[in-house]
């Protein structure tokens, strides 16, 4: 299973929230990079949605794709 970026985005927003409620410094630096993990997922997987799309595009441009089924 391929996670979306939104999956990504949720968990590091949720090591932000845990990491902002932590009273022991090592636990909060532990969400911390957490957050900055999840955070570097999202982007990477952002980029990639972003790219496969442009490339879809251009194929549906030169007819070698499908046009997409509009419900």
């Amino acid at each position: 299973m391929a996670a979306n970026s939104e999956f990504y985005l949720a968990r590091a927003a949720q090591s932000a929230k845990e990491a902002s409620e932590a009273v022991l410094d090592n636990v909060r630096d532990r969400c911390l990079r957490s957050e900055k993990a999840w955070q570097a997922m999202a982007d990477r997987t952002v980029y990639a949605e972003k790219e496969r799309d442009k490339k879809n595009q251009v194929k549906i441009a030169l007819g070698s794709l499908p046009l997409p089924i509009q419900a």
